[in-house]
């Protein structure tokens, strides 16, 4: 099988993110800047394509990518991501032993400032679509046929540049799981990533509700949308408190469900 990387990042002048990453395969390189150009280039052994576009967007970045690919295996990466030595024999040897898999989580656990760890994975096993959104695009790994032929890419309304700041990585898993792909889950270690500046979250303030109020429209339409509301605000409330209260988060996030809405639901 052969694997590839598609990153999406911004901004580079060299290639010296490919030695940052520890890139150890064959990889795609989406930068969205001020220029337009097309590179292809051998680091180490493996082929490169290094593509700079002047356009904005992290849904847009990941499709160029996934229309370009020509590997069996692909693995979603975001720039902050080191990648551990061997990680293509961990997921290609992943996918030998679940060959029904389409799509499979790796653990990538994030190392936090104050000294802590996050690992989102905590056991192999299928993945349901009750317990999938926890998990985003670079724990994903996934087999390009699944992906291409039923017709699933990232949401353009979306994620880091998009209308709405976050939540394409959710849309994406959740149309895998509407076309009935098999999603896995493996508590080995692919990646590591170190809490810095998020580009996209800025604290839990009205912008950040009016997001996922227009995503949990998105994701569940009518009636589950007022469900992943009130769970949310259940289950996050230590988080947001201190920000912003319960009624004006609710508030937020039915403007931001009023607001998509308007748009006919056109990222479904």
């Amino acid at each position: 099988m052969k694997l590839q990387v598609l990153v999406s990042t911004m901004h580079q002048k060299d290639k010296s993110l490919l030695e940052k990453m520890n890139i150890q395969s064959d990889a795609i390189i989406i930068n969205q800047c001020e220029t337009n150009k097309v590179e292809e280039l051998k680091y180490n052994k493996y082929n490169i394509k290094f593509m700079s576009f002047s356009e904005r967007g992290v849904g847009l970045s990941r499709n160029n990518a996934l229309m370009r690919m020509d590997g069996e295996i692909g693995l979603m990466a975001d720039d902050d991501m080191v990648y551990r030595n061997g990680y293509p024999k961990t997921v290609i040897e992943a996918f030998k032993k679940n060959p029904q898999a389409d799509i499979i989580m790796f653990n990538v656990p994030i190392h936090m400032k104050n000294g802590g760890t996050i690992k989102k994975i905590k056991k192999n096993g299928r993945v349901r679509i009750f317990n999938s959104l926890k998990f985003g695009t670079v724990n994903i790994a996934f087999k390009k046929e699944s992906i291409i032929k039923n017709n699933i890419f990232f949401s353009l309304l979306f994620g880091g540049g998009a209308r709405y700041g976050s939540g394409e990585d959710s849309l994406f898993i959740r149309d895998a799981f509407k076309k009935g792909l098999k999603i896995y889950s493996s508590t080995d270690i692919i990646a590591d990533i170190k809490e810095n500046q998020s580009t996209w979250f800025t604290g839990y303030n009205e912008d950040y509700f009016f997001d996922r109020g227009a995503l949990f429209q998105a994701l569940g339409g009518n009636l589950i949308s007022f469900l992943l509301m009130f769970q949310f605000l259940l289950r996050k409330k230590e988080l947001y408190d201190e920000y912003i209260g319960p009624l004006c988060a609710f508030k937020q996030m039915l403007k931001g469900r009023k607001d998509f809405l308007k748009r006919d639901d056109i990222s479904s």
